[in-house]
């Protein structure tokens, strides 16, 4: 089963870290090409590997962490997906400086859709499954352990198959994965304005 991250941010890199620490080996693409992720996949050799997009786009999961209003733009060439797995890491979030440089996050309206279901209209044929997305990325970078047990990761989606390979992939991070249900339910985990974003919870060990 092949791996890759679309997007080098700060979510995007901590996915990677996580792969790199279990020994899972992955790619990782951006938009400014594989010399500028060469530092990361030197940090991380041998298990990570920069490749273009196009490239990243063809693995079995294919993680998108990318700026929302990117988002689009990214998946417009790539595909065919013929029922890949899409992980969807991204928040639908607006950013607005005020006068006094302080940045606010403001949850984009889709009219009561879960951002999740414009990823998959724009990915036909991807399995999207929500997840990655409800922590932010120090505590996702951090790893799995805390406290005595393991960190929650929560997933959503509507194929029952493509949360069961997210779920395993998952377990083989070390996190413990938990399924809230259909994609509806991603807006649980959205941020901001999700009831679960970034709850950092804690299965503990037995």
């Amino acid at each position: 089963m092949s791996i890759s991250i679309i997007g080098a941010g700060a979510i995007g890199t901590a996915i990677a870290r996580n792969l790199a620490r279990s020994g899972i080996s992955a790619s990782i693409a951006n938009s400014r090409g594989p010399r500028s992720l060469e530092a990361l996949s030197f940090e991380l050799g041998p298990y990570i590997r920069a490749v273009t997009v196009k490239e990243a786009s063809r693995a079995d999961i294919v993680f998108l962490a990318v700026p929302w209003d990117q988002v689009a733009t990214v998946l417009k060439d790539l595909g065919p997906w013929n029922a890949r797995v899409l992980v969807d890491a991204n928040n639908a979030v607006e950013v607005r400086i005020s006068t006094n440089n302080v940045p606010s996050f403001h949850a984009i309206d889709f009219g009561g859709r879960p951002s999740s279901e414009l990823v998959a209209q724009w990915a036909p044929g991807a399995r999207v499954v929500k997840a990655f997305n409800h922590l932010s990325a120090k505590p996702l970078a951090a790893g799995p352990k805390l406290d005595g047990g393991r960190r929650v990761l929560f997933l959503a989606g509507q194929d029952a198959d493509a949360k069961k390979s997210v779920s395993d992939l998952i377990v083989r991070l070390g996190f413990a994965p938990v399924d809230l249900g259909g994609m509806d339910e991603s807006r649980l985990i959205q941020f901001p304005g999700g009831p679960l974003a970034l709850i950092n919870l804690t299965q503990l060990d037995q």
